[in-house]
């Protein structure tokens, strides 16, 4: 079953997105950070992802361990959000609680001789934790499906990695709800303009396997361009020998950030204009779907017109959403 656009409570209402939050972004793998951001025990980053406050830390063995960024004993943080290094434990940032790499309960300052208080009892809330080709995610649902099987249709057609260890990072509010952000990027409208007008040749040139959509091109002015898009939200785009990153992150019902990390080589002579011409890109699209968001609140908009062939990617995703809030 499809959902139509005309469904405005999907793209609007806060308790949809409150069900999204659990339904979805709960229960699926979000991209996180770089794994080179952990190069010694210690290190952590915490970010917000759909209303969750994460950290991941690693341990002196170098595994990386995930939370929720939440204290046991009164909901305190741990760390503020970005980057950081701690000192063998992570402290309540409330009442000093500390707790070991893997989430142990280690000093509880004021509860020594409570009677009934279990310090053993007492454990960090845990999320799960994958790297895929460099790539740390996070899983809050414990009994998820690896990550492996998620990205296994890239790491069946994709190159071996190739090493780019220099990055610029941007990040852009775009006032549309997340679901708009992600239907304008899989209408493949960059895409299009590339290929011409023959959208159907388009459509065929996309291929949807498992939860990842994939489009590579063979026009000669982008040769060896490549992009795929990885449910719920985050997309991979290769172009210039700059591989993008977009992470397509809700902020609420009618607010998105899309974050951006571009991965290249130090001395790559093209990264500028790559970055240029995604930048533009993200600007053009960001209008749109902004446009887009104030024109489903208006009302006018009451049916969608059909289907067309390059539309493909767009309807499987409304109806992947629609199975994932039931």
């Amino acid at each position: 079953m499809a959902f139509d656009p005309s469904a405005l409570d999907l793209y609007r209402d806060p308790q949809v997105f409150e069900r999204e939050r659990r339904s979805i972004f709960a229960k699926t793998w979000q991209f996180f950070t770089l794994a080179s951001d952990f190069a010694r025990a210690g290190d952590y980053v915490s970010d917000t992802l759909a209303g969750f406050s994460i950290v991941v830390v690693r341990d002196a063995q170098g595994l990386l361990h995930g939370f929720h960024n939440v204290c046991p004993h009164r909901a305190g943080p741990l760390v503020g959000e970005g980057k950081g290094r701690c000192d063998r434990e992570l402290v309540c940032k409330v009442h000093d609680w500390r707790f070991s790499f893997d989430g142990r309960l280690t000093t509880a300052p004021g509860f020594e001789g409570v009677a009934g208080f279990d310090a053993g009892a007492q454990h960090l809330f845990p999320i799960q934790v994958g790297v895929w080709r460099g790539f740390v995610f996070v899983n809050l649902d414990l009994a998820a499906a690896s990550l492996g099987d998620l990205m296994k249709p890239l790491e069946d057609r994709l190159p071996a990695p190739i090493e780019r260890p220099a990055r610029l990072q941007h990040a852009h509010p775009v006032d549309c709800n997340w679901k708009i952000y992600v239907e304008n990027y899989l209408d493949g409208s960059g895409v299009m303009e590339e290929a011409g007008p023959n959208y159907v040749e388009l459509a065929r040139t996309l291929t949807i396997e498992g939860e990842v959509v994939l489009h590579q091109s063979d026009d000669g002015r982008r040769a060896g361009a490549q992009w795929a898009w990885v449910w719920p939200n985050l997309a991979f785009s290769l172009y210039r020998g700059v591989l993008l990153i977009e992470h397509m992150k809700p902020k609420s019902a009618e607010v998105t950030e899309v974050k951006h990390i571009f991965l290249h080589e130090p001395e790559d002579v093209g990264v500028d204009a790559a970055v240029v011409a995604s930048e533009e890109v993200t600007e053009d699209n960001a209008w749109i779907c902004e446009r887009i968001q104030q024109n489903l609140a208006a009302g006018v908009f009451t049916a969608s017109a059909g289907r067309a062939p390059y539309e493909r990617a767009v309807i499987w995703f409304r109806e992947r959403v629609v199975r994932s809030l039931g």
